[in-house]
């Protein structure tokens, strides 16, 4: 008893939601087709809005190939932060390097002054 209250409460799902309507659409479409398509599934797919089998396999390589360029951009991009770290660490070493050369020469110049006094 609780099985057939289970199916009766799905089929209202797929009523209520749409599906059953469209589903029967799509079954009397092909039924009416007087020639009918060498592949069922293939037009009930493409009449329910999803791609062909020859669009899936297209969709699907462009999907490969975005996949391989988006890793090799990743990658590029990875280089390129490493780059840019590199660059900072250079930049932050020769700003203490040149402060340190500039507190030298401030020395320098106290000790000189204070030779000469």
């Amino acid at each position: 008893m609780e099985k057939e209250a289970k199916k009766e409460g799905f089929r209202k799902y797929l009523e209520a939601s749409g599906v059953l309507d469209a589903l029967t659409k799509v079954l009397v479409a092909l039924y009416e087709q007087n020639d009918k398509p060498s592949s069922a599934l293939e037009f009930v797919q493409q009449k329910l809005g999803g791609p062909s089998l020859s669009e899936y396999e297209k969709l699907q390589a462009e999907l490969s190939d975005l996949q391989i360029k988006y890793n090799e951009l990743i990658k590029e991009n990875q280089e390129r932060c490493r780059e840019l770290e590199e660059l900072k660490h250079t930049q932050v070493e020769a700003s203490a390097n040149k402060e340190l050369d500039v507190g030298n020469t401030h020395d320098e110049e106290l000790n000189t002054d204070v030779v000469k006094c």
